[in-house]
């Protein structure tokens, strides 16, 4: 396969994440929630992909991620796993799959592996849920940490404000990713947290951090496939940079459509049968 960025054709694994770290590689990561954008992110040579629970939001529309299923996740992870054949390919443990217990977490985190064929799921929070992650571990299942911006947690916070600005906060920030290091995490996506403190959480740990809205000190990067392709012109975080305007590209070639269609110019004779 030849990418854009490697022609390296091995599958990506947790280890080769962590070895790209102690390389001094950065890792790029995309979501995907469909078998046909997957294919092609994985095609261009990304190293993880995300099924997001923001899957919710850019999928289905809804205001937070909190409404989507586990079974809606699982759907939109085996149309992903169907696509990649590379990358790295994670999907996010949706709220209520795992707040509730350990028991709880673990039989959910074997039913997303087990019936969407996904590499590692991703799970937000620290020290609060580290005994239900170390059982994850146990079980067999990588586990990548989510720190910083919790969007699940929406409602205790009430805003998607940069977090971890104050000390205290920055402090219980490093402790958690150093916690959720030491029972066995292969990374942490850190989101909306302040660049210097993002750096300094890079440093202090072993394992990769993935950051979005967290500077360029981390040891990657992830963003929403549907914002950085320019689908949805509505959303226009700080972090945010578009690599395309499908939003007007897909809007001319509809309209194109639709004024062929109504003057009786499509199809034409050679479209014909």
């Amino acid at each position: 396969m030849s990418g854009y960025i490697v022609d390296d054709a091995h599958k990506i694994t947790t280890h080769r994440f962590i070895e790209m770290k102690h390389k001094g590689e950065k890792i790029s990561m995309l979501t995907s929630y469909d078998y046909t954008t997957a294919g092609i992110v994985d095609q261009a040579g990304i190293d993880g992909i995300l099924i997001g629970d923001s899957a919710s939001n850019v999928m289905a529309g809804n205001a937070t991620t909190l409404p989507i299923t586990i079974e809606q996740m699982i759907y939109h992870a085996r149309s992903v796993v169907r696509a990649v054949k590379r990358a790295l390919v994670v999907c996010d443990m949706p709220f209520g799959s795992y707040q509730a217990g350990c028991i709880d977490g673990v039989k959910n985190a074997m039913r997303i592996i087990k019936e969407s064929g996904c590499d590692a799921l991703k799970m937000e929070g620290g020290i609060e849920i580290l005994d239900t992650v170390k059982m994850i571990l146990d079980a067999g299942i990588p586990v990548m940490g989510h720190l910083g911006l919790t969007p699940q947690s929406i409602n205790k916070f009430g805003t998607y404000a940069v977090r971890a600005k104050d000390d205290a906060e920055a402090e219980k920030l490093i402790s958690d990713a150093k916690a959720l290091e030491e029972v066995g995490c292969f990374s942490i996506t850190l989101e909306k947290v302040p660049a210097k403190l993002a750096t300094i959480v890079s440093n202090e740990i072993a394992i990769p951090t993935i950051g979005i809205g967290a500077g360029n000190g981390t040891d990657g990067q992830i963003l929403v496939v549907d914002d950085m392709l320019g689908k949805n012109n509505g959303f226009s975080p700080k972090f945010l940079r578009r690599y395309a305007d499908l939003n007007s590209i897909m809007t001319d070639a509809i309209g194109n459509y639709v004024r062929d269609v109504k003057s009786s110019d499509f199809p034409n004779e050679k479209e014909s049968y």
